[in-house]
């Protein structure tokens, strides 16, 4: 796997214009209804631009799909786009997300990974959906309904099933309930280690920061982010509204020491959550570091 900054820049690069600056304010973490948002990738750059945002990524789980839709609307809102990606890992029992920016799509290597894990997302979806339809009003059709073309299927889109079939309010319901991981319809996704995670997105050329580091499940194993951080991982998503308590300071003094690569986002999903973008924003000099950092794609600009 090429060492970080020894890849070559995908055929998607050749298409924008890597030497123009980009312009803050910027939202780094926003998802389209080709995972698990609510809206197409045209319709998160507009609602990212009426928040007064100037550059913003994509970031659906496991997939590149939205980029060229989300790039082009972008570029008419006169902002800067950010190719990007949620890569999913597992560590033991808890999903460790790497947010990957400026990969090359075509890297054989991270497309293989991420074609088996969509893959596994849909044997699960299926799986949960028969398990589900024991107890529930509930068939594959009405997961279906729920997803675009090309979407990564998941459980929010069987949460959004449950709630057309009037089985629960809203998908925090869902998730509780019926979709809980302790509940007796679970099954787990498939999802490479965390550190083989960051091997792949930095081997693709690409920069890769771990998403809210500081959630419920707590800060990763020491010994754990050292491994990743010699494997490439750049930095941390630090604002987040999940992060919180001594695990968030803990981490605010590692990036300090190692001088790594901060970021802020929001984690929009449109309806799915109740994240806005900019609600948390990235530095202009951390977004610097990202684009000089990455040699996979580059940003499109207006």
């Amino acid at each position: 796997m090429p060492a970080p900054g020894t890849h070559r820049r995908s055929r998607y690069a050749r298409t924008v214009h890597a030497t123009r600056r980009f312009d803050g304010p910027s939202d780094l973490h926003l998802h389209s209804v080709h995972s698990d948002g609510t809206e197409p990738p045209a319709a998160v750059m507009s609602a990212a631009h009426r928040h007064g945002l100037r550059t913003a990524a994509l970031t659906d789980h496991d997939t590149t799909s939205g980029w060229a839709e989300a790039a082009e609307a972008a570029s008419s809102l006169g902002m800067t786009f950010i190719p990007g990606m949620e890569l999913s890992a597992r560590h033991e029992w808890r999903s460790v997300h790497v947010l990957a920016y400026l990969v090359d799509p075509d890297d054989a290597q991270l497309r293989a990974m991420t074609d088996r894990i969509r893959s596994s997302r849909l044997d699960r979806a299926r799986l949960m959906a028969d398990r589900i339809a024991r107890d529930y009003d509930l068939v594959w059709d009405d997961i279906l309904a729920q997803t675009t073309d090309g979407a990564t299927v998941g459980r929010p889109h069987i949460a959004d099933a449950l709630i057309a079939r009037g089985l629960v309010r809203d998908r925090a319901e869902a998730f509780s309930g019926i979709l809980s991981p302790r509940g007796d319809y679970y099954v787990a996704l498939y999802a490479p280690d965390p550190v083989t995670a960051v091997a792949l997105v930095s081997g693709a050329g690409g920069v890769p920061i771990i998403a809210h580091p500081a959630g419920r499940a707590g800060v990763l194993p020491d010994r754990l982010l050292e491994r990743m951080l010699d494997a490439g991982l750049a930095g941390f998503e630090l604002g987040h509204r999940e992060n919180t308590g001594s695990g968030l300071r803990m981490l605010q003094q590692l990036c300090r020491d190692r001088d790594l690569i901060v970021t802020g986002s929001s984690d929009y999903h449109g309806l799915g959550k109740p994240n806005q973008p900019g609600e948390h924003t990235t530095a202009d000099d951390m977004v610097a570091r990202i684009i000089e950092r990455a040699d996979g794609s580059a940003p499109v600009y207006p």
